[in-house]
């Protein structure tokens, strides 16, 4: 080979090289993983099993920032600016007010989110544009689903309680959840509760005001507080359909959507290509594919309902 074409192929494969060593992780180097979240640090053992299994491992090579885990919605704007002044590589949000406040304090900082509905927080699905990404749970388009489930589950529904977020849930979905209702002969009252202190006192109104069941919507902050929420629910013997089919483990009736845990390898996933030198605005923004019914008869039984062969037969998961 002459000299000149031995330059020009070197020269060839190391531009061809460049991208893999860029998107490589450095030798000796500590990743900084920012959070602002409001479930704790345990709600998350999916997203740093994925870390680990793609090569980042807290403790080791990844340092996690512990004071966005747990953060009161009233706090979401000052928390966010700290794990912003504390530069990490990344930062992972939970729900639309966390990737709101966010957004406004860096951008810079490449942000990935697990949102409600992501489209209103990028450019596009497929160039999501300036420093956030992420994965939406299909929040608005569920809404009308999870109700036809709870109207065949109780086939003598006629007044259904929602509980909605005002921060997450839009007065759009509220209307077409509300027609929805409308076309199947029921009455749909809206209750709301922009705090943990708020939800319990919803629900007993929902239950004071003659509700026959429930349709919890999707939100960070329900999903931060789903335990109680199920308790102060089943104490009020409603039953009531939830966005995570994980929760049923929890006691949860019934629940329609994808699994979180899904959800949270998924994030993983777009995490690990920031951190490997990815810019956010060309990793595309994804959507679940995935959706389970999931049922648990000893709650249905400890409600006195009798569910039906129709919903047990298309169920992913059953609790006997």
């Amino acid at each position: 080979m002459r000299r000149r074409e031995f330059i020009t192929f070197l020269g060839s494969a190391v531009a061809q090289l460049l991208p893999r060593i860029a998107l490589a992780q450095e030798r000796g180097r500590t990743y900084r993983l920012g959070f602002v979240v409001q479930t704790p640090f345990s709600r998350h053992t999916e997203l740093f099993d994925e870390l680990k299994r793609n090569g980042f491992v807290q403790g080791a090579n990844l340092s996690v920032d512990a004071q966005g885990f747990s953060v009161p919605i009233e706090q979401m704007d000052t928390v966010a600016s700290a794990v912003v002044k504390a530069g990490p590589d990344a930062i992972f949000c939970g729900g639309d007010a966390a990737s709101r406040a966010v957004q406004s304090a860096t951008t810079t900082i490449p942000i990935v989110t697990l949102t409600d509905d992501v489209t209103r927080l990028v450019s596009s699905l497929a160039r999501p544009g300036g420093n956030i990404t992420g994965v939406s749970i299909f929040a608005p388009e569920l809404d009308g689903k999870r109700l036809e489930i709870l109207i065949e589950m109780i086939p003598t529904l006629r007044h259904v309680a929602t509980l909605t977020d005002p921060q997450t849930t839009t007065s759009e979905q509220l209307q077409t959840l509300q027609v929805a209702a409308r076309s199947r002969g029921i009455e749909l009252a809206i209750y709301r509760a922009a705090a943990p202190d708020e939800i319990p006192p919803a629900i007993d109104k929902a239950t004071s005001g003659g509700a026959e069941a429930l349709n919890v919507l999707a939100s960070a902050l329900f999903n931060a507080n789903h335990l109680m929420m199920i308790e102060r629910i089943a104490s009020a013997r409603l039953p009531a359909m939830y966005q995570w089919p994980d929760y049923i483990r929890d006691g949860a009736l019934v629940a329609y959507g994808p699994r979180r845990t899904s959800l949270l390898r998924q994030s993983a996933g777009q995490i690990v290509q920031v951190l490997k030198g990815t810019k956010p605005a060309e990793i595309p923004a994804q959507q679940p594919t995935t959706f389970e019914l999931a049922i648990n008869l000893k709650t249905a039984k400890a409600l006195g309902l009798i569910v039906p062969p129709s919903l047990l037969t298309r169920a992913d998961e059953v609790i006997e």
